[in-house]
């Protein structure tokens, strides 16, 4: 089945309402939907719960989302590189759950496979691991944890197709893949918007039963921290 193509990113996020909970690709600034972002920043939706690796920058992806006051919770890894993050959360203004990298990619990738819950060793004898079960499997305790879903996921791929079937470039995949499968409903942001028959069934990272819309748009690709090497002496 073709897939639902949108002509303008404010029209891709219009069914996002308050109080939705959604997943975002990318892993700091790389591989975010930087557009379908910015128009939710627009549309000024607001307490959503926010899944994803990190919560960008200050000035950049999810952290103008920060900014606004769009977010009342966030899920995520990494929240390091963030200062209006910091603020927020030391004023009692964010919720904030933190998980290990691991843990959170798969806990992303069993929501998306149907699985509820799984063991993981990661987090055992740590506050993470307080109110949740912990079992001995082998000798070994390991902390249960559950899958994640969200209402809307939002990812950025490379290339997509008229059918929803995607392709990532290089790291840019990151948790894009399974932050496609694990939402109700899945909208891609494509560099590049090809005929069904251009990409290599062999080669295609999200298959289109995941992505329910898409839309082409140019990104910006924003530099998260620029290192230059110094010249020599």
């Amino acid at each position: 089945m073709m897939k639902t193509i949108y002509t303008s990113f404010e029209e891709a996020v219009k069914d996002i309402k308050d109080h939705s909970t959604i997943m975002v690709g990318g892993f700091g600034l790389v591989g975010i939907p930087e557009n379908l972002i910015l128009a939710l920043v627009e549309s000024k939706v607001k307490h959503l719960t926010v899944i994803s690796n990190n919560c960008g920058v200050d000035d950049w992806g999810l952290g103008l989302l920060l900014e606004n006051k769009q977010i009342d919770k966030m899920i995520g890894s990494y929240v390091g590189e963030n200062k209006e993050f910091e603020r927020q959360v030391l004023a009692g203004e964010l919720e904030v759950e933190l998980t290990p990298q691991g843990t959170l990619a798969e806990r992303i990738r069993a929501g998306g496979a149907g699985i509820p819950a799984f063991y993981t060793p990661a987090g055992v004898g740590t506050p993470i691991a307080e109110g949740k079960e912990v079992r001995n499997f082998d000798g070994k305790d390991y902390l249960m944890v559950t899958g994640l879903k969200a209402d809307f996921s939002l990812v950025r791929a490379a290339k997509g197709d008229r059918l929803g079937n995607l392709v990532y470039n290089k790291t840019a995949r990151n948790f894009n893949p399974e932050i496609a499968a694990a939402g109700a409903t899945t909208i891609a942001e494509v560099e590049e918007l090809v005929e069904v028959g251009s990409l290599d069934p062999d080669n295609i990272h999200t298959p289109g039963i995941y992505v329910q819309g898409l839309i082409e748009g140019k990104q910006e690709k924003r530099i998260e921290r620029l290192t230059l090497r110094k010249e020599a002496q």
